[in-house]
């Protein structure tokens, strides 16, 4: 048995780089218990608690189109029905049932019972 540790996904909206293209499928990958830790040391997020999330899902997200290496810049300039959606698709893959991830079609808003911690 072998566990999958990547993730593809399909933005609703998209990114659009600097140069204005627009970048919808991506990957992300399973946290690592480091991946929530590191951003507590972030003056950013010793600022402001919520930028801990900007921070983690620079770092799970792994690919986003073409447009290179995701940073936190990158997730700053998302739309925000997309940063909402890579926050819920965070939970699913991380804390839910990803099997869910099979059922939906790409982009499309998750079932509240399956973006729901706990």
């Amino acid at each position: 048995m072998s566990l999958n540790t990547e993730y593809p996904f399909t933005l609703p909206k998209g990114y659009v780089d600097e140069e204005g293209v627009l970048h919808r499928e991506g990957v992300m990958r399973l946290a690592t218990a480091r991946d929530e830790i590191e951003p507590l040391r972030d003056n950013r997020v010793k600022d402001n608690e919520a930028y801990a999330t900007v921070i983690v899902l620079a770092r799970v997200v792994t690919e986003l189109g073409t447009s290179g290496r995701v940073t936190t810049r990158t997730i700053e300039r998302l739309f925000a029905s997309d940063y909402r959606y890579l926050q819920d698709f965070y939970r699913v893959i991380n804390f839910g049932d990803p099997s869910v991830l099979q059922s939906m079609e790409p982009g499309s808003p998750f079932p509240e019972e399956a973006a729901a911690v706990g």
